[in-house]
């Protein structure tokens, strides 16, 4: 009985060390994310579109809900047909981060490139381009960084249409 009592009293230190280190290690996904975002955001220049609109979250929800309009309309959404959308959201988020002035610049194809075989039209460009404003403003950011946001967006457009 007593050695029992012993090797309890023993195995108790490891037992809570193991706990201890157990839940230093839980530390969700989310957790590191909204580190990451944090610093990011620390990192970003604060005047830039980036940081005015809020960072890597702000970035995120725009793209999420974004996606939802574009998804839902019938006269643009086949440009989506066999695309894997969660890594389509994840590129739209990182080149979009860039484009505002994110401190990770962007890694994907160049516009041209990624959009050339899509035999996309301006009016498709447009009914995107209104997605984002009308996501933006759902989001309620103000109509001025609004502005500035879709003149980026506009920036891009001969690339996207391959002109």
């Amino acid at each position: 009985m007593l050695d029992q009592v012993k090797r309890k009293l023993l195995l108790l230190p490891v037992t809570v060390l193991a706990l201890g280190m157990a839940i230093s290690c839980a530390s969700t996904d989310a957790d590191k994310k909204a580190a990451a975002d944090k610093a990011a955001l620390a990192k970003s220049d604060p005047k830039s579109i980036y940081a005015r609109l809020g960072g890597q979250p702000a970035v995120d929800a725009a793209v999420e809900l974004f996606y939802k309009k574009v998804l839902a309309d019938k006269s643009v959404n086949h440009h989506f047909e066999g695309i894997n959308l969660d890594k389509q959201r994840a590129k739209q988020k990182q080149f979009l981060a860039a484009a505002f002035g994110g401190p990770v610049p962007y890694t994907g194809k160049d516009l041209r490139k990624a959009h050339r075989n899509l035999d996309l039209k301006e009016s498709d460009f447009n009914a995107i381009a209104g997605h984002l404003q009308t996501t933006l403003k759902e989001l309620k950011i103000p109509d001025k960084l609004i502005a500035e946001v879709m003149a980026v967006a506009a920036s891009t457009k001969d690339e996207v249409l391959d002109k």
